[in-house]
């Protein structure tokens, strides 16, 4: 007489994963985490949004930081009052550590409150630092130091030393640190702590049964 493969003790077929052992992780739904892509839609224009107007906060800052270029007049012609200075080469350095932190910072507030998204979040981060990164610089220009430097000298007299406008020289490297940044620390977060997929078990070595 046989006795029967399948001991009286072991589980029914349909309890048992095909791997031969219980799986440790819950069965996940469909919508388990992940949004809807109505949902993901409306959450990457609110990240654009905000991100766009955060550039105006960049802009101030940029305009309280950024080291000033100080200019002269003689009554015909105006000057650098420091011709070896590097304000210049600072106002520009300025806006792209401001925009890498504002990237950064953006980043991580997505990944924080929405750990789930997914590459229309991402696009978002880039668009809304790219708008973000042009309406700071509109801020900080527009608000800083006329751009009539010949006005400005004949205003102030000659031998009076004011300041020249805030401008970017490296205009489209600033405008890029921005995304740049967000999308490189929203990689590096999703990679690191992001929601990962059960990994599978190596499947047991199958028992034979014993024949009486």
């Amino acid at each position: 007489m046989t006795a029967p493969l399948t001991p009286p003790h072991q589980p029914p077929n349909d309890a048992v994963p095909p791997h031969g052992r219980p799986s440790p992780y819950p069965p996940l739904s469909p919508d388990d985490g992940a949004p809807s892509v109505a949902t993901e839609l409306r959450q990457a224009a609110v990240v654009a949004a905000v991100s766009t107007v955060a550039g105006a906060l960049l802009g101030l800052l940029w305009l309280w930081l950024a080291p000033r270029v100080p200019l002269i007049s003689d009554g015909k012609a105006v000057f650098l009052r420091n011709s070896e200075g590097e304000a210049a080469v600072g106002a520009d350095g300025t806006f792209v550590l401001l925009a890498l932190g504002f990237g950064a910072l953006a980043a991580a507030l997505v990944f924080l409150f929405h750990r789930y998204g997914g590459v229309a979040l991402v696009i978002a981060l880039a668009a809304g630092g790219v708008l973000g990164s042009l309406l700071g610089w509109g801020v900080g220009t527009f608000l800083g130091p006329t751009h009539d430097v010949v006005a400005h000298a004949k205003e102030v007299g000659a031998g009076v030393e004011f300041d020249a406008p805030l401008k970017l020289e490296m205009w489209a490297g600033a405008m890029l640190a921005w995304p740049l940044a967000a999308m490189i620390v929203h990689l590096a977060l999703t990679a690191l702590f992001g929601p990962r997929d059960p990994e599978d078990e190596w499947p047991p070595q199958k028992e034979t049964g014993d024949e009486a």
